[in-house]
């Protein structure tokens, strides 16, 4: 009798206790963002836009994951290109498209200690090769796929500032600005919106800008789980540790910066790798 009765008890805390315990192991990843394949560039919004062309030499990406057991920087240099379409007079009216190309992506990594210390910054060749098969970039990967999961872009569709917007009211040969860029970022062959805080440094020649140096104000974040940045053991074979259980050792979303320079009149230049695709 005893044992008959302490069941359905035993069945009644069980279904008290059992959100509770679903919430202590942390809340679902975020679903996946829509799929897309490539971003077209905006039309230009004023018939008096300049195209700059971005110098794929001069462009530098960082990211940083700060996790409680581990740290990890990474970079990726001269494998920016795309083009800018600028209204001097207007800067709202800004469009672009920028292309970045991963195969070169280096990371570093930076153990923390049980008291808390960072350890010597190191790069593990184990741990670069992770990362490409979390992207999909690995050797393994077929061709097709390896290059659409290369390329991460951003569409810059719209531009505001809370400064001047017309660059001629502004004095001379490095005129300033600080804009609110948003648009689209794609990454790993999934597409969502993105806002990023940018700091645009024009130089004059004569009444003309020649070229704009464009650098982030701040890291914006990208997240992992939504881009499908998966940990993986191969390609198509995910890996039975999810980031959940890794977010001790890995963040769930990365910090990136961004630099690069564009000039006025150039021909664009495609990122590191794409020509011969």
């Amino acid at each position: 009798m005893t044992t008959m009765r302490t069941r359905p008890l035993l069945l009644l805390v069980l279904a008290a206790v059992g959100p509770g315990a679903a919430a202590c192991q942390g809340e679902p990843p975020p679903p996946l963002a829509p799929a897309a394949t490539e971003l077209k560039a905006p039309e230009p919004k004023a018939p008096a836009a300049a195209a700059f062309a971005i110098d794929r030499a001069g462009s530098k990406l960082e990211l940083a994951m700060d996790a409680p057991r581990e740290k990890i920087r990474g970079r990726i240099e001269g494998a920016a290109g795309g083009t800018l379409q600028v209204d001097p007079a207007d800067i709202t009216r800004t469009t672009g498209l920028i292309t970045v190309d991963l195969s070169t992506l280096e990371l570093f990594q930076t153990a923390v200690g049980d008291d808390g210390k960072p350890g010597e910054e190191k790069k593990s060749d184990l741990q670069n090769e992770h990362a490409r098969t979390w992207l999909e970039i690995s050797k393994d990967t077929p061709d097709d796929v390896r290059a659409k999961n290369e390329k991460a872009q951003f569409a810059i569709r719209s531009i505001s500032t809370a400064g001047e917007k017309d660059l001629s009211k502004l004095s001379g040969a490095e005129r300033t600005v600080t804009v609110t860029a948003s648009g689209d970022l794609l990454l790993h062959q999934r597409q969502t919106p993105r806002t990023v805080e940018l700091i645009a440094t024009f130089r004059y020649e004569g009444d003309r800008p020649a070229a704009v140096t464009v650098k982030t104000a701040k890291p914006f974040s990208v997240g992992l789980a939504e881009h499908d940045v998966r940990p993986r053991e191969a390609f198509g074979k995910l890996a039975q540790k999810t980031l959940e259980v890794l977010s001790p050792k890995v963040a769930k979303e990365a910090m990136v910066s961004l630099e690069l320079t564009a000039t006025a009149g150039a021909a664009a230049t495609a990122p590191a790798g794409s020509a011969a695709r």
